[in-house]
């Protein structure tokens, strides 16, 4: 009776543990299943570096690049703009107040650019005379000593002995006594001195004297300054040798020069102000009076030149000039003025320009990737060829944090291609 009390509770225990061992192994079949599917749904963590996004890792590490810590990449939400290809970028208000994201609507501008020109004083060459020997002597002496002396129209600037002049005021002697005889000798020497600019009134004075002199006196062709003095007392020069370069200074250029592409902006007449570094406190202004037709091969700049008048001397050649001049492009093909956009809009990449335009109708503000073609710069902002429509909204400020932020989210931005 005993022995089949034990043979019954033994094969009760056996029955429990069997019961317990099929549970078991339901139960991890049904988790297993189960972990399968959640692997099937669940999205595969990846970790990039905030540096360098185009690192992707299946765990976390160090970036390969620049040795900082990965950090786990934001499952990207596939929103497309309406052209189906940009991917958008959505940021929080909090995110774009802490960014100083700043936006504005794309409007029609006419493009005026404040264009910086450099140059300096330079005397008008229109004014400047090269004051000459008329004939071959020796300089006996000088009545201009340095350069920068002013002279006079009409001044003794040096005194030249002149074997030629002695012979030639022999001749004329002797035509005055054969004057009654011979009249169209007397009138030939004369000429011949009056070749040599000689004035009439120094012709008659021979004449008077009836004695010839070697010595004549050179006078100043025009009033100015003396800009370079060539000779020195006892030189022997020839005819038609410089002796002084003189420059009128009442009036005066200001050669400045521009840049290749300033050029479309300049045009003759245009008004332009101007300050010295001299004269501090003090601004002039003047019109372009010449664009030189040729560029300067060595530093690639264009000569434009001011004409300034300079009664009281104030302007003196050599002087440094600090130019600005708000040109307008003409663009007189066209019907309307073009889009113009601030220069903070825009990122480069290259051969790209990109901007990020907000999307209408959106609860979260959301900007998407748009590659623009831009056409003159005008300093701060620039022109747009195509890309943009007017009206549109597009981030002015905080525009690299909005590309970094597509970075992150594994969107197309600044540093990838549309392919």
């Amino acid at each position: 009776m005993e022995l089949k009390k034990k043979q019954i509770l033994y094969g009760a225990t056996a029955l429990v543990v069997l019961l317990i061992a099929v549970g078991a192994i339901a139960w991890q079949l049904w988790t297993s299943v189960d972990d399968e599917k959640t692997a099937t749904t669940a999205p595969k963590q990846v970790w990039t570096c905030a540096m360098h996004p185009q690192i992707k890792m299946d765990k976390p590490g160090k970036c390969p690049l620049c040795g900082m810590n990965l950090i786990p990449l934001k499952p990207a939400v596939k929103e497309k703009s309406p052209n189906g290809k940009d991917s958008s970028v959505s940021l929080s208000a909090e995110a774009i107040a802490l960014a100083h994201i700043q936006t504005t609507k794309v409007s029609r501008q006419q493009p005026v650019k404040e264009i910086q020109l450099y140059g300096t004083v330079a005397p008008d060459e229109r004014l400047s005379q090269s004051q000459t020997a008329h004939l071959a002597g020796r300089i006996e002496k000088l009545a201009v000593s340095f350069t920068g002396e002013s002279v006079q129209q009409g001044q003794t600037i040096a005194t030249l002995y002149s074997p030629e002049l002695l012979a030639a005021q022999q001749e004329l002697l002797e035509a005055v006594r054969m004057q009654a005889e011979k009249p169209a000798l007397l009138n030939a020497a004369r000429e011949k001195l009056r070749l040599w600019k000689l004035t009439d009134s120094q012709i008659e004075e021979m004449e008077q004297n009836g004695k010839p002199s070697p010595y004549i006196d050179v006078k100043a062709t025009t009033s100015g300054v003396v800009t370079d003095k060539k000779v020195n007392p006892g030189d022997y020069v020839g005819q038609g040798s410089v002796l002084f370069d003189v420059a009128n200074l009442s009036k005066v250029w200001i050669l400045l020069e521009a840049y290749e592409t300033d050029l479309p902006f300049l045009h003759t007449g245009d008004r332009i102000s101007y300050t010295l570094q001299a004269l501090p406190g003090k601004s002039f202004e003047g019109r372009i009076s010449f664009i030189s037709p040729v560029a300067d091969a060595a530093t690639r700049t264009v000569s434009v030149r001011v004409e300034a008048a300079n009664p009281r001397g104030d302007l003196k050649p050599g002087m440094y000039v600090d130019a600005s001049v708000k040109a307008m492009l003409h663009r007189q093909a066209e019907k309307q003025s073009p889009i113009v956009v601030p220069r903070s809009a825009i990122l480069w990449t290259g051969r790209r320009s990109i901007v990020y335009v907000r999307q209408p109708n959106t609860k979260i503000p959301t900007f998407a990737l748009r590659q623009v073609e831009l056409g003159e710069s005008l300093g701060d902002a620039y022109i747009i060829l195509s890309g943009l429509r007017e009206g549109e909204e597009i981030a002015t400020n905080g525009t690299f944090v909005i590309d970094a932020s597509a970075q992150l989210e594994g969107k197309r931005s600044m540093m990838e291609n549309e392919e």
